[in-house]
C-alpha cells in the first residue's frame, strides 16, 4: 500500500475514535450515568486521610454529614413537592386549551415524561 493510504486509514481510524468517544460522552451525560449519589462513607474516608483526622474528628465529621444529609433531603423533598405542584398546574392549564383527542395525546406524552424522569433519577 502506498503512503497517501496508510495516511487515510490512520485518520479515518482516529476520525471514528474521536467521534465514538463524543458519542458515547453524550450517551452517558444525558441519560445519567455519570451522576453519583453522594457516598458518606467514602467522603469520610477521604476527608480522613486527606487531612489525617482523629478519631474524635471523624467521628464529629460523620455527625456532621449525617445533619447536613438530613437537610438536605428535607430540603429536596420540599423542592420535588413544589416542582410537581407547579408541573401539575402547568399541565392543568395546557389542557384547559386542547380538545379532547389532542388531550389524550398529550396524557400519553405527559406519561412517557414522567417514565422517563423517574428512570433518570434512580
Amino acid at each position: 500500500m502506498s503512503r497517501r493510504a496508510y495516511l487515510y486509514f490512520a485518520l479515518t481510524f482516529l476520525l471514528g475514535v474521536i467521534v465514538g468517544g463524543a458519542c458515547v460522552y453524550y450517551y452517558a451525560w444525558s441519560t445519567g450515568h455519570w451522576h453519583r449519589p453522594f457516598n458518606r462513607r467514602s467522603f469520610v474516608s477521604r476527608l480522613k486521610s486527606d487531612l489525617d483526622l482523629s478519631e474524635k474528628q471523624v467521628h464529629e465529621l460523620e455527625q456532621i454529614v449525617d445533619d447536613s444529609t438530613g437537610k438536605v433531603q428535607s430540603a429536596q423533598q420540599q423542592a420535588d413537592s413544589q416542582f410537581n405542584a407547579i408541573r401539575q398546574d402547568t399541565r392543568n392549564k395546557i389542557r384547559q386549551i386542547l380538545s379532547p383527542q389532542q388531550t389524550q395525546e398529550f396524557d400519553e406524552l405527559v406519561r412517557r415524561w414522567d417514565e422517563r424522569r423517574q428512570r433518570l433519577a434512580r
